[in-house]
C-alpha cells in the first residue's frame, strides 16, 4: 500500500469520514530497504479514512443431490468498507 491508494477491507464497524488506525503491520517496504514482523512489527501502523460501506459481486450457492429432489439456490453478497491510506507510520528506530 502506498500513501493516496483506495482499498476494500472486510466490513470495519466505522462511520464514513472516520479514521481507522491498522495496528497489524506484517511488512514494510520502500526503495532501499525492507522490513519483516514476527509475525507483526511492533510499533508501525497505517492510518487510513473511511470511505463508506459498499457490497461486493453476487455470488451464487446452488446445493444440489441427486435422486432426491433436493435443489436449493441461494446468493451472497459479502460486505467491505472502503480505506484512503493516508499515510504508514514506521517504528522508531532504536539507538544504541
Amino acid at each position: 500500500m502506498t500513501p493516496g491508494q483506495i482499498v476494500d477491507v472486510e466490513r470495519l464497524d466505522v462511520a464514513e469520514g472516520n479514521a481507522v488506525d491498522l495496528d497489524r503491520v506484517l511488512l514494510i517496504a520502500d526503495d532501499e530497504r525492507v522490513t519483516v514482523g514476527t509475525p507483526v512489527i511492533e510499533g508501525a501502523k497505517v492510518v487510513a479514512t473511511s470511505q463508506g460501506e459498499g457490497k461486493g459481486k453476487k455470488i451464487t450457492v446452488f446445493k444440489y443431490k441427486p435422486k432426491v429432489r433436493y435443489r436449493k439456490k441461494t446468493g451472497h453478497r459479502q460486505l467491505y468498507t472502503r480505506l484512503v491510506i493516508d499515510k504508514i507510520v514506521e517504528p522508531d528506530e532504536k539507538v544504541g
